[in-house]
């Protein structure tokens, strides 16, 4: 069975850094055989969630928009691969923006409890975190990763990797990177082949 690769392109900036990076994953996957498609948030028409809680007592999201397809079509992966580049420290308002409207599916999960994902499918489903900063630093990622890792443990999907590129104004941008881009290829063709390998066990 083919290995389906669904790529979140979060930055408002087309073809910037953080997209060219994504992109690079996606043609390794696409080269190792994977099925692959990429989303662009800015694109889509969607509204952050309200906090109306009403969610809580059906399991359905009240506001009809890109969104709830957008959640059907990352339910129909096998990796999910988001992208953002850092903005003030953090993930941009296009995907946390997403991120805050999976929460009917977190109702579903923890208070109706009438979704479940089993350790198999977690194992199954793979999600790959991208991103790019301009700032050399260290630990300019880490405010990201919090609500990534949330987003991938509601969705049931197991966090499985990061590809993470830091120092963009020194590099004069992705392309100046000298190894971001090979790496992003290499492990787009690496998931595809754990995840066939996972669908043949």
């Amino acid at each position: 069975m083919t290995v389906k690769v669904l790529g979140l392109s979060g930055s408002p900036h087309r073809h910037g850094n953080t997209e060219t990076l994504l992109d690079a994953f996606l043609e390794g996957a696409n080269a190792a055989g994977g099925e692959v498609e990429k989303v662009i948030l800015k694109d889509l028409d969607y509204t952050p969630c309200r906090g109306c809680n009403a969610c809580h007592k059906t399991g359905e999201c009240i506001v009809k928009d890109d969104a709830i397809p957008l959640f059907d079509r990352i339910f129909a992966s096998d990796c999910l691969a988001v992208a953002s580049p850092i903005y003030s420290m953090g993930i941009t308002a296009e995907l946390k923006g997403l991120i805050d409207r999976a929460q009917f599916i977190w109702a579903r999960k923890f208070i109706l409890k009438n979704l479940y994902f089993t350790n198999e499918h977690t194992q199954h489903h793979k999600g790959i975190f991208i991103s790019t900063a301009g700032l050399s630093w260290d630990n300019v990622f880490d405010a990201a990763f919090p609500a990534v890792t949330a987003f991938f443990n509601t969705l049931g999907f197991e966090y499985y990797d990061n590809i993470i590129a830091n120092d963009m104004d020194s590099h004069k941008g992705i392309r100046g990177h000298p190894s971001a881009l090979a790496e992003a290829r290499e492990k787009g063709a690496k998931i595809v082949r754990v995840l066939e390998r996972l669908k043949d066990e």
